[in-house]
């Protein structure tokens, strides 16, 4: 599995609206490419811009905008219009995104069960699948989806796919790439994906860097730090679940994964629940009750480490259910008969923007990164 870039950074800048990265050592051939990349992150970011906008977002030379506007607008990834000046004063040329200009197709894969959708370069979702899978014919099931779906839309210029999975293979990969009508994938794992779909089309990411906690069979947890999504030593940063938790030292996983809720529910209902209904029985909330007495601990650690602006919670739990989880998060964190001390360090917590907690659509993004936008190294 390829793992972003990542780690901390010594002395770095304040981040600017388009990320400006050093060209130092680079060969002409990747600067040109690079200011290609910023220039269309602006307009998607920012547009529509004028041509002087652009150098303000970008510090290219208007020359150099002027070429890199004409390449874009003859890949069909950008459009122009005459903006009319104030008071009927000049006019001026502004470009905006043309998003029909590349689609791409982003697989969320679990061990049981899979999900697939296809975005256009503004992130909008035109189409979203999902599938059974079971663990030995992963690839198959998800090279079907794929194919179904090109077949839906076969006049998109569709440009790549991307994976999000916690336990995708290479082997997995070759097989894919080698049946797979579209270039190359690219793969990170699910809370990377869910936070690349936060950072590029949901909520702007503070400065402070945001947490992801990804509920699910098992909890994981994924970082952003200074736009960056921070992996750690062979992608193991998050691996909340196998924590030791609460006044009983339960495994994380065993109280808040979807066994302990399969527990509670009939199958039935646990169905439902996936499906995005809003509960019905009454034993969700013991659940929420216990999975907030456990989660809170990687939280209080996670605000006390990384500290970052905001801790989101996601998954394919209905955002009902996550919202009240989040509010008894709330009140766990002021029950001191359980802690022997108040948290007022722990950030602030919200829902995912996006439903499965952007993972599927953080992995249509990937292509995007690798091809047109800038990397998310930075």
């Amino acid at each position: 599995m390829r793992y972003l870039r990542s780690g901390p950074r010594w002395r770095q800048p304040e981040e600017t609206d388009v990320t400006r990265g050093k060209t130092l050592g680079l060969r002409s051939g990747e600067i040109a490419d690079r200011n290609i990349r910023v220039i269309l992150e602006a307009i998607r970011r920012h547009g529509p811009l004028t041509r002087m906008e652009l150098g303000k977002h970008s510090g290219l030379t208007g020359p150099g905008i002027t070429n890199i506007l004409r390449r874009l607008g003859d890949e069909g990834l950008v459009t122009s219009h005459r903006r009319n000046g104030a008071g009927g004063g000049a006019t001026s040329t502004e470009f905006a995104l043309r998003p029909e200009g590349a689609f791409s197709i982003g697989i969320r894969a679990r061990q049981n069960r899979g999900e697939a959708v296809l975005v256009d370069l503004s992130g909008q979702v035109h189409d979203r699948i999902y599938f059974p899978l079971t663990r030995t014919t992963r690839v198959a099931s998800i090279l079907s989806a794929i194919e179904d779906m090109i077949g839906r839309h076969a006049d998109l210029p569709i440009i790549g796919l991307g994976v999000g999975s916690n336990d995708w293979s290479p082997e997995e990969s070759e097989q894919l790439d080698a049946a797979s009508k579209l270039p190359r994938s690219y793969v990170e794992n699910e809370c990377t994906a869910s936070l690349l779909a936060e950072r590029t089309i949901g909520t702007p990411a503070p400065r402070g860097g945001l947490a992801m906690i990804i509920i699910d069979e098992d909890v994981q947890a994924g970082f952003l730090v200074r736009g960056v999504p921070y992996s750690g030593v062979h992608g193991r940063a998050g691996n909340i679940g196998e924590m030791r938790t609460g006044p009983d030292n339960i495994r994380l996983n065993t109280v808040v994964g979807f066994d302990a809720l399969r527990r509670l529910v009939s199958d039935d209902e646990f169905r439902r629940l996936l499906a995005g209904e809003e509960p019905s029985s009454p034993l969700i909330a013991q659940w929420i009750r216990e999975a907030a007495s456990h989660l809170l601990d990687p939280i209080i650690a996670i605000a006390g480490f990384i500290a970052p602006s905001v801790i989101m919670i996601g998954g394919d739990l209905p955002r009902g259910v996550i919202e009240a989880l989040i509010h008894q998060l709330s009140v766990e964190r002021r029950d001191t008969s359980k802690r022997p001390f108040l948290t007022p360090w722990i950030s602030p917590m919200k829902p995912a923007s996006f439903s499965g907690g952007g993972v599927a659509l953080g992995a249509a993004l990937l292509p995007f990164l690798n091809t047109l936008l800038p990397p998310v190294s930075g």
